[in-house]
């Protein structure tokens, strides 16, 4: 938050930050695991709040101590149900300006929402910027997420956002399995930019899918893969999955192709009603995700495995409260200078 100096008018005046208010970790309901990894990583305590959801659906919150001048994160995703994770976090910030907070954070580990960020339909809804603006309406001065359905949304917004990405986390644990012969795999050219990092930080080749969807029903067919898979063992990444079909497709036409072992690398795993069971019975030898999602309408799969990014969170919280670069987190993406 930027002042300007009392003792100096005009344009000569000069510019300062506030000081740091106190750092406070503020848990919603939505990620309350995740919420209580970062503050342990931070070496804080959560501040004590209650969320509630009345018979008729009304959403209530309460923050439960004082909050007056503090720099407070608020932990919310916007995962499954939806609309009352969003709402409540429209009500957390808004509980927090009103309480007189120094600064307030929307820490958005998912952000459902992003996947409405364009109009390529006839009257419809562009749904990220709508809740973009409400979520600068309630008052928030920052928001930090992960691996947002498409990048440009942060243009969405007037306030700052940071954004994290998953595969960072999930290159390190997948190092360790020293699987040989690797190529990564996009399952669509939506995500070859995306594939083409994780290729970076692997060292190794990229392929790409050609998949089309015909309408809203969540099914997917896969035309063709772009690249020599032979001999392969193939790992597929993607941002998010929520019905699982296109990476399960995706190894099938893998597997016809002649790949070896397949395996998955998903930051969001959405897995809405009956992906987990057909992922457990998929060409897919392992899939890793991480824990911006904490919900979960099927038991996980055996071949599935959390990894957690609260370390990240943490560390992006910490760099933006002592006001230093969140890029910094990110080596693969910093500009190369001559």
């Amino acid at each position: 938050m930027s002042f300007l100096r009392p003792d100096l008018a005009g344009p000569r005046a000069i510019p300062f930050q506030a000081p740091q208010g106190d750092l406070a970790i503020l848990p919603g309901s939505a990620n309350p695991l995740l919420a209580q990894n970062i503050a342990n990583a931070l070496g804080v305590s959560l501040t004590p709040c209650r969320a509630h959801v009345f018979s008729e659906g009304n959403v209530f919150v309460r923050v439960k101590e004082n909050v007056r001048g503090r720099d407070v994160y608020v932990i919310q995703g916007c995962h499954y149900p939806v609309n009352d994770n969003f709402m409540e976090l429209l009500f957390w910030i808004d509980a927090l300006k009103r309480a007189s907070a120094q600064s307030v954070t929307a820490v958005i580990p998912f952000f459902s929402y992003a996947q409405g960020d364009k109009k390529d339909e006839p009257r419809v809804s562009i749904r990220a910027r709508v809740c973009a603006d409400a979520i600068e309406v309630s008052g928030a001065d920052r928001v930090l997420t992960m691996d947002l359905h498409s990048p440009q949304i942060q243009g969405f917004f007037r306030v700052p956002v940071d954004h994290l990405y998953g595969r960072t986390v999930l290159c390190d644990h997948f190092r360790k399995l020293n699987v040989p012969d690797l190529v990564v795999c996009s399952p669509d050219v939506g995500f070859a930019k995306g594939a083409a990092a994780y290729a970076n930080l692997l060292g190794v080749p990229v392929v790409i899918g050609n998949k089309q969807r015909t309408d809203h029903s969540e099914t997917v067919q896969v035309l063709e893969v772009i690249g020599d898979v032979k001999d392969k063992n193939v790992l597929l990444v993607d941002d998010l999955t929520i019905t699982g079909r296109s990476l399960i497709e995706m190894a099938r036409v893998l597997k016809l192709r002649g790949a070896r072992d397949v395996y998955a690398a998903v930051t969001h795993g959405v897995l809405s009603k009956g992906a987990a069971p057909r992922i457990a019975e998929s060409e897919i030898k392992k899939m890793f995700v991480t824990d911006t999602i904490e919900s979960s309408f099927d038991p996980l799969p055996p071949n599935l495995e959390v990894v957690s990014v609260a370390p990240l969170f943490a560390e992006a919280i910490r760099s933006i409260h002592d006001r230093t670069s969140v890029s910094m987190l990110f080596p693969d993406t910093k500009p190369t200078t001559a």
